[in-house]
């Protein structure tokens, strides 16, 4: 059964209800294996990320991370191996060419490891996704990326959408006319386990050019 988490960011640590349901789906803590965001840096990469785990009690045999200081081939077996791989939160283009150049995303999709994603990590696990200036994104034209693509819908993690909610609206509007989008600010999650969708959080709902705040399920 596929279990994706897409995760906002987190001011202090995992919410009590989001620690109770990762602790009910990562049974296997052999291996988890990092996907930076930022591959030509080193220092602290994931320590955050790893933070949120540790306080949560979810430890590992083993820590992988993976940038370029891992050879392509030994990032691919990582992943095959690994019982979770969580994508790093930070620069979502960065990462979104290294997932291309190492081919990472075929052996992301394979994989029967829980897959989560932090913020761009979480993006970048989307079929697709917007990037703009007006998120953030250090381009000067608007265009749509092509992401992992773990399940058919796009993400929009961890932006103030209370105070530019009409911003939000009118850029994601085209993309929502073809392919639904969960947009989430801060201390937020969408659980995808099997066909069922759960909401951690204040999750929105684009779709159709129309926005609606999502009830919590969890």
């Amino acid at each position: 059964m596929k279990i994706h988490y897409y995760l906002g960011w987190f001011r202090n640590f995992f919410p009590e209800n989001l620690e109770r349901v990762l602790q009910e789906d990562i049974t296997d803590r052999k291996s988890i294996v990092m996907i930076s965001s930022n591959p030509s840096l080193y220092e602290d990469d994931g320590a955050t990320e790893r933070s949120w785990l540790d306080q949560a009690g979810i430890m590992f045999d083993e820590y992988h991370l993976i940038n370029y200081r891992v050879q392509k081939e030994d990032a691919q077996r990582l992943i095959h191996n690994a019982s979770v791989i969580f994508l790093l939160g930070g620069n979502i283009l960065k990462q979104n060419d290294f997932l291309m150049e190492y081919e990472l995303s075929d052996w992301i999709k394979k994989s029967r490891a829980v897959v989560m994603g932090a913020s761009a990590g979480a993006i970048n696990m989307s079929a697709k996704w917007l990037c703009s200036k007006n998120f953030g994104d250090e381009v000067e034209v608007s265009s749509v990326y092509e992401g992992i693509g773990l399940d058919e819908f796009s993400v929009l993690s961890h932006f103030d959408l209370e105070n530019n909610m009409e911003l939000v609206q009118r850029e994601l509007s085209p993309l929502s006319e073809e392919i639904n989008i969960y947009a989430s600010n801060k201390d937020c999650a969408v659980r995808i386990k099997g066909d069922k969708i759960d909401i951690i959080g204040n999750v929105y709902l684009i779709s159709k050019s129309k926005i609606q705040k999502l009830d919590k399920t969890l």
